[in-house]
């Protein structure tokens, strides 16, 4: 890796310093003396009526605590209302919590962010509050911008390659999960069990099953943090640069300065689009006129030759594109597009 010039690792200390002094001097106001420059005390916010005893649906660990109240009542926390806008079922901490560990982890113990530790999580009311937490003390973010320097720099001069490289291990991740195999639970074991002394059942597999589901998931939240937020400071030193450079630029011409990539995400969207086109190229497209129940549109599809290689298409586009979630991703509950063709039909009509 090419040496850090002195004068840049200055710079960047003096940047992160700056951060870490702007992040204490707004918790020291939130937690003024008087309490009137700050939001309400967790500690303080009343239960709805009807939904008392709501802490013993979660982990100790996930709840206000009497235990950690000066650290926690001195915290700023907000909803994230943007991945969890509604009530969180106790199962569906599995997945906040995922994320809780593995950007923790990415930020403190793997590329040692110089002003940033992780994100803390509480839930309060059946709704998820997460506060950031800074680097406790400031003089520590010196002897961490030489690591974040070494550490991320060598991803930012890779980056390409180890794109390559975390590609296949998602696929890998995808392909581990669709392998998972959940078994029946019937009435009677089959007799090789006894025959073969097996000693294991149909219900240690089906336990089998769930831990490999819950810790593929969170493999893949792992991979998610990987890049995302160094990619996320790069944008942020580009922001910079332009504010710089540019006196006046608004942030919305920033953001369509890096708007031409081709984002995995958005494939999803752009598969809906190839569909609609084929449709009407195949003479089909009245079909979505008529309905957008996706049980009618398959069955007139399938009435003529045209719409049956309309569906021949829609299944090209099922593998990987269609397992996408009609919710935020973070819930159990809302389906995914293969199992409910309600969304595409809709979005295919425009």
């Amino acid at each position: 890796m090419k040496e850090i010039s002195h004068s840049v690792q200055n710079e960047l200390e003096n940047f992160y310093s700056q951060s870490f002094a702007v992040i204490s001097k707004g918790e020291s106001e939130m937690s003024g003396e008087n309490g009137s420059n700050r939001f309400p005390s967790p500690f303080n916010v009343p239960t709805p009526e009807g939904c008392e005893g709501w802490q013993d649906l979660y982990p100790y660990y996930y709840v206000f605590s009497e235990d950690r109240r000066e650290f926690e009542d001195n915290r700023f926390w907000f909803q994230d209302a943007m991945h969890h806008p509604e009530p969180i079922y106790p199962f569906d901490t599995i997945t906040c919590e995922s994320w809780w560990v593995a950007l923790g982890e990415m930020n403190t113990r793997v590329f040692i962010v110089p002003p940033a530790l992780g994100i803390d999580h509480r839930v309060l009311n059946g709704y998820l509050y997460i506060s950031a937490l800074p680097v406790p003390n400031p003089d520590d973010i010196p002897v961490r911008v030489g690591h974040f320097m070494e550490r991320a720099g060598y991803y930012y001069q890779h980056w390409d390659e180890l794109y390559a490289q975390w590609q296949a291990k998602a696929e890998e991740a995808i392909n581990e999960l669709k392998a998972v195999r959940v078994p029946d639970l019937p009435e009677m074991e089959p007799i090789n069990v006894v025959v073969e002394g097996r000693g294991l059942t149909s219900a240690y597999d089906l336990i089998v099953a769930y831990n490999r589901a819950v810790e593929n998931m969170h493999k893949m939240w792992h991979l998610h943090f990987e890049f995302l937020n160094l990619g996320y400071a790069a944008y942020l030193t580009f922001y910079g640069f332009c504010k710089q450079a540019f006196p006046g630029i608004s942030d919305q011409t920033i953001a369509k300065l890096v708007s031409g990539i081709d984002v995995i995400l958005f494939r999803p969207d752009e598969e809906l689009k190839r569909l609609a086109h084929k449709a009407i190229e195949l003479g089909v497209a009245d079909v979505f006129k008529q309905t957008v129940n996706p049980n009618e549109v398959v069955a007139t599809m399938s009435a003529s030759d045209a719409g049956g290689v309309w569906l021949q298409e829609m299944e090209k586009s099922k593998d990987p594109w269609f397992y996408f979630s009609t919710g935020t991703g973070f819930y159990h509950l809302p389906r995914s597009w293969v199992d409910d063709l309600t969304v595409p039909t809709i979005a295919i009509r425009g």
